[in-house]
């Protein structure tokens, strides 16, 4: 959902599946799905109606935003499908439904998660690094949730494993509007 001018027509977000236990988390993730909406652009996630997840999505689509979900097979049977979404795309594996949301985001948010999301964030920035994709990545660090993630990458490049200019693919936002901003879709 590339536009003719090769700008962010559609964004993936990562977050949890989870609410987590400061209520920060879960008003953040509507408060993106807000300024998403807002911005005109389209939502790409994981496809749950739970968490973060769900919260993001939800005020995505009152908002009037495009919000495809993609979800494994895996999880199909366990309740936790969005079925109110734009479009619910089911793939076979966790794997299949990262490329999915590469091919189908012109960038990358990232929100407080857990395993899954840390997972989709450290191979989305790998593939920056690599150069499978150009698209901006930017961490959401919402109550300071990401700082100890932010302190080791910094230690990663004081000990010579991660390069100044490959740590700066991934950027850090405040809140969701300065994301946006950041995207040059605030």
């Amino acid at each position: 959902m590339t536009g003719a001018d090769g700008g962010v027509r559609r964004v993936a977000v990562y977050c949890g599946s989870a609410e987590g236990s400061d209520p920060v988390f879960l008003a953040e993730a509507r408060a993106l799905g807000v300024a998403i909406a807002a911005a005109g652009l389209g939502l790409v996630y994981g496809g749950a109606c739970v968490g973060l997840m769900g919260a993001v999505a939800d005020a995505a689509l009152e908002g009037g935003a495009e919000v495809v979900g993609v979800l494994p097979e895996v999880l199909a049977g366990s309740e936790i499908a969005h079925t109110g979404l734009t479009r619910l795309e089911m793939v076979p594996t966790m794997h299949a439904r990262k490329a999915r949301m590469v091919k189908l985001a012109d960038a990358f948010l990232i929100l407080p998660g857990g395993y899954g999301t840390l997972d989709e964030l450290m191979e989305i920035v790998t593939w920056a690094q690599l150069k499978i994709h150009a698209k901006p990545c930017v961490l959401i660090n919402t109550a300071g949730y990401w700082n100890g993630l932010l302190d080791f990458l910094d230690t990663a490049v004081a000990a010579g494993f991660l390069k100044t200019h490959n740590r700066a693919l991934l950027r850090v936002a405040g809140n969701p509007a300065e994301a946006l901003a950041m995207l040059g879709a605030g």
